[in-house]
């Protein structure tokens, strides 16, 4: 099976292929593509509403069953915030790098006063898979809980990984090894869980 993977973060292509590879999935990303539809907007208000929208729109437009994802940082002192602002939350320009460091920049400064044991947090990620007919295949969720450190730690990851410190092994989402990442994180556990949704509905 070949799933085109709405995204061109080679990140998030990584880990989802490391879910979905055994299974003999074969996931390429949108840079695979010759011609790639203008982004659509996202204009849900939620990760499952944004998720749908662009596999849908991706489906559609390039008649390629299609995976996307909608995923965000949460953080219990801040509302919730960033949330689906996530990867735009300082409004930077610039490279990947750049609006990362700009966005955890921002979210530290939004909690300078704020102590440890209020620091919770989790990431978010929904995924949704379509099919060109606007069928949706399959909808999947992961959250993926920590706290946020003080000060960014780590250069694995993408994103708030340096920031989301992890308790339990006393390492930021950056310091752990990729597979480690991957066994714990949001994006593994919503890639698992439509790995077996997709295992049921394939034809035997």
């Amino acid at each position: 099976m070949r799933i085109l993977f709405a995204t061109s973060n080679p990140g998030k292509i990584r880990e989802v292929t490391q879910v979905l590879g055994p299974l003999g999935v074969e996931v390429v990303g949108l840079d695979s593509l010759d011609d790639i539809p203008e982004e659509p907007e996202e204009t849900e208000v939620t990760f499952e509403g944004n998720a749908r929208l662009k596999a849908l729109y991706y489906a559609k437009h390039t008649n390629y069953r299609c995976l996307a994802e909608d995923s965000g940082l949460e953080v219990d002192a801040l509302d919730g915030a960033p949330g689906v602002y996530s990867a735009r939350y300082a409004g930077a320009q610039g490279s990947r790098e750049e609006k990362d460091q700009a966005n955890n920049k921002k979210l530290l400064g939004a909690l300078v006063n704020i102590p440890a044991d209020q620091r919770t947090a989790r990431f978010v990620c929904a995924m949704c898979v379509a099919d060109p007919d606007g069928t949706i295949v399959a909808e999947t969720q992961g959250r993926y809980e920590g706290i946020i450190a003080t000060e960014p730690r780590g250069d694995g990851g993408f994103g708030y990984d340096p920031l989301l410190y992890l308790p339990d092994v006393g390492l930021t989402s950056a310091e752990l090894s990729p597979e480690d990442k991957n066994a714990r994180s949001h994006r593994g556990h919503a890639a698992r869980a439509l790995a077996k949704l997709l295992e049921r509905k394939a034809p035997h």
